[in-house]
């Protein structure tokens, strides 16, 4: 096998300007057009047009116009603009996402669909007392917690890329992994939840029926409208947000490359280093396993006040360069797969392995420990890109590691059925997570609800499922089979888990599947996943639904994906 020290770095989008050359498809964008503005957009407002595409390349439109609006009132101005004229407007971020909740892979640049990128101007932001704070849609999560840090401020719970906007995360409850750790308390200002749950206010653009109009409106976490709009899937435009944070805290990271699948993910009982286990150790944990691998990447992270003696300290975030930038050996064999010698998917997951377990030994990476932002952000834009399905399976903490073993077997026997076909439908690897509920009282304000549409929104009938097992597995979108492996594992997830478990789609990920496409099985969106936020004696979805339309009534928010699954 190569060593780090062989590899010569290359950047993810070389490779997938190699690879789509392989495939005879242009991936990237290519700049900004500059072209005459739709006939009475609003003068000022800097508007072209720009390709759009997302983090995979599974959805890209050509040139899409898109708008850079300064501040919030610029935007109120585009809206009204937009909606007499019978345009849909979109916020746009940085695009990380996988699902169509943006515009659809059916957008065409024809189309009377505007994007308004956030990302440029709306990015203030400010700590207020509480302490909170206050902070536009486009800023990114890396400026939002290298500020944060500033004031000795920090969140318990979120996604490791930072190359997100505040408004996306919020969008699709953004999420990483955290529960409390044996002996630990929740400290005030955090929670163990989504992002979603630290949400106090929200500041959208809303249609005014006294005044005609849309109109820039404030609604707190107390307020009727509050719930819908916490985690509104693309239904809405929020301009700002203030979040509940608390005092920011020093972090370890230990990882793991010894531990066997069979202990790992072992059935309940089973002694030594489980799934379990290391979520009691330290309340964070997640397991990255490499396809065709038996020992996965376990990163353990764990509240650590001073510096363990065998700690390396870092001082930034992004500290697994092996990971975030494609070594070459790694990019020639993907090359390789996406000109079709897909049988080489074995070979592909030990080589990723391989990387991971030398480079976390080359760059001293096995044993870190910082400020909380240094270490929950570590998957930088460079990484390798590829597709992911999504699901949040809901269950008691006591059953975490039986949710985590029935899921093993099964992918074990499903990538074997499918390798004894001559397909090799995983290219990458599952990525295993656990976190809290969105429990409401985290906020600090009285009378508060959770997101409701949160797929970590508490089962009211279910007081004991106090853990979400998330799961996401990878893949290159064009894998043979991928589509159909996906279909089936999906199916396997809304059966097994029931009963003492029940799942919930992931919004920004993959579901919905068909044999040959995402986001496709009508069925399942129009009522399997509606159907997970009816359960109970608090059903949440109709309602939300119901104040989204009522927030927008002219469908100004909207794609039509969205029509199809917020109908």
């Amino acid at each position: 096998m190569p060593t780090l020290s062989t590899m010569a770095e290359l950047t993810r989008r070389d490779l997938l300007r190699a690879s789509a050359a392989a495939a005879g498809v242009a991936w990237f964008p290519t700049g900004v057009l500059r072209d005459d503005p739709p006939p009475g957009f609003p003068a000022g407002v800097d508007v072209h047009r720009e390709v759009y595409e997302n983090w995979a390349g599974e959805i890209r439109v050509a040139s899409l116009w898109t708008c850079v609006p300064r501040t919030p009132g610029e935007v109120v101005t585009v809206v009204n603009w937009a909606h007499g004229a019978g345009w849909k407007v979109r916020p746009r971020g940085y695009r990380h996402g996988w699902a169509p909740l943006t515009v659809t892979e059916a957008t065409a640049p024809a189309d009377q669909v505007l994007l308004v990128d956030t990302t440029r101007h709306l990015t203030a932001m400010s700590v207020e007392p509480g302490p909170v704070v206050r902070v536009q849609a486009g800023a990114s999560m890396d400026d939002l917690y290298a500020f944060l840090e500033a004031g000795g401020l920090g969140v318990t719970n979120t996604p490791a890329p930072g190359d997100l906007s505040v408004g996306g995360v919020l969008a699709i409850n953004g999420h990483g992994t955290s529960v409390p750790a044996a002996g630990e308390t929740l400290a005030p200002g955090h929670t163990y939840g989504t992002l979603s749950n630290l949400i106090l206010s929200l500041t959208a653009v809303v249609w005014d029926p006294s005044a005609g109009r849309y109109v820039l409106n404030t609604f707190n976490r107390t307020d009727p409208e509050g719930p819908a709009l916490l985690t509104h899937v693309g239904r809405a435009f929020i301009t700002e947000a203030v979040l509940r944070v608390g005092a920011d805290h020093n972090l370890r990271c230990v990882s793991h490359v010894d531990v066997p699948v069979s202990e790992l993910f072992g059935p309940p009982g089973t002694p030594g280093r489980t799934y379990a286990r290391y979520v009691d150790q330290g309340g964070r944990v997640e397991a990255i396993w490499f396809t065709n691998t038996t020992k996965p990447w376990v990163k353990v992270w764990s509240v650590s006040p001073q510096r363990p003696l065998t700690s390396r300290p870092v001082v930034a975030p992004y500290n697994y360069p092996f990971s975030d930038n494609v070594p070459e050996a790694v990019s020639d064999l993907a090359e390789r797969l996406l000109a079709g010698e897909w049988a080489l998917t074995p070979t592909f997951g030990q080589l990723q392995y391989t990387v991971a377990a030398t480079g976390l030994t080359a760059t001293l990476a096995t044993d870190l420990w910082g400020r909380s932002k240094n270490l929950l952000l570590y998957v930088k834009p460079t990484t390798l890109r590829e597709t992911a399905n999504g699901y949040a399976v809901h269950t008691s903490r006591a059953s975490i590691q039986r949710v985590v073993h029935e899921f093993a077997v099964y992918h074990e026997r499903s990538v074997a059925a499918y390798q004894a076909r001559g397909l090799y439908p995983v290219t990458g690897q599952v990525e295993i997570r656990v976190g809290g509920v969105d429990r409401a009282a985290d906020c600090g304000v009285p009378g508060a609800a959770p997101p409701a549409l949160s797929a970590a929104r508490p089962r009211a009938d279910h007081p004991d499922w106090d853990v979400v097992v998330w799961f996401d597995v990878l893949t290159f979108p064009t894998a043979p089979g991928a589509h159909a492996f996906y279909r089936e594992m999906e199916q396997f997830f809304f059966a097994n888990y029931q009963g003492y478990a029940a799942a919930r789609a992931e919004w920004s990920k993959g579901w919905g599947y068909t044999s040959d496409a995402a986001w496709a099985d009508v069925p399942f969106v129009t009522g399997t996943v509606p159907d997970s936020y009816r359960q109970g004696p608090d059903p949440t979805w109709d309602a939300a639904v119901g104040v989204l339309d009522a927030l927008d009534p002219h469908r100004v928010f909207t794609n039509p994906f969205l029509d199809r699954l917020l109908a």
